[in-house]
């Protein structure tokens, strides 16, 4: 894809996810429509259906020929990421939506043949639209972030579920628990999206979590490649970008060290 059609397709998504957003802030005083998906902690609303239908209404109108994959279904069914193919979370954290009203974020990954172009990620409430044309720098807003710099677990803040250092049917519940005594800290912001650019902006050092869709991860890792960070799944493998898939994203160095000493390189 040349320069100029990734910029004129960057500058159209990130008018219609500021649009999007807007349409969101306004749905705060009024009833949502709340469905369970896959379990009844796995949640839906008209308001993540409606934004979903709205990109599609968007990109397609706009480039009839590139493909959609998003959350909601309302896309195309994929089997090869051949094109130009969006991957896109309407609303990423939608518990913390329905809960909270903050802490969540609309996600777009733009690809090509496989290939991360743009990323953008945008948290409502906070009005902060966090960007990248591949090889052009990352950005906050108007702002450029910094590359990403080597740290050590000691001195790491740790994005991690509680639920995966308990009993569960997806990791030793043993596993990461000398990881979380040894990090100077933990979170868990219940929205990968936000944990992936706070990782990119600093904010926190690396995020682990065994279970993801593509749609969630998609815009985030294209981020935080492009400022030296590593991006695999939980045994060092590379990301699945059609289907459920493990996520461990780090600073360089922190990546390598918690695989090889906690993640055991995926021996378990």
């Amino acid at each position: 894809m040349v320069t100029v059609i990734l910029h004129e397709i960057d500058t159209y998504a990130k008018q219609w996810i500021k649009e999007a957003g807007e349409r969101i802030r306004e749905s705060f005083p009024k009833t949502l429509n709340i469905a369970a998906k896959s379990n009844p902690n796995d949640l839906v609303t008209n308001i993540d259906q409606e934004t979903e239908q709205y990109f599609i209404e968007k990109i397609k109108g706009t480039y009839p020929d590139h493909k959609i994959l998003g959350e909601e279904g309302y896309g195309d069914r994929l089997e090869k990421l051949e094109g130009v193919v969006w991957i896109i979370d309407p609303i990423d954290g939608t518990m913390n939506f329905i809960h909270q009203q903050r802490n969540f974020a609309i996600s777009i990954g733009i690809y090509e043949d496989g290939i991360g172009k743009i990323g953008i990620i945008y948290d409502v409430v906070h009005d902060e639209l966090y960007h990248v044309l591949k090889g052009h720098g990352v950005f906050l807003n108007d702002i450029q972030l910094s590359n990403l710099k080597e740290t050590s677990v000691h001195e790491s803040i740790i994005a991690l579920n509680a639920t995966w250092v308990t009993e569960n049917r997806r990791l030793p519940s043993d596993l990461l628990a000398p990881l979380v005594k040894e990090a100077r800290g933990t979170r868990s912001y219940g929205s990968a999206a936000l944990e992936m650019v706070y990782l990119a902006s600093g904010r926190i050092d690396a995020y682990i979590t065994p279970r993801l869709a593509p749609w969630d991860f998609a815009a985030g890792i294209i981020m935080i490649e492009e400022l030296g960070g590593v991006a695999t799944n939980l045994r060092g493998g590379k990301l699945d970008l059609l289907n459920q898939s493990s996520l461990f994203v780090a600073k360089p160095g922190l990546h390598g060290e918690i695989l090889k000493k906690y993640l055991k390189n995926g021996q378990w």
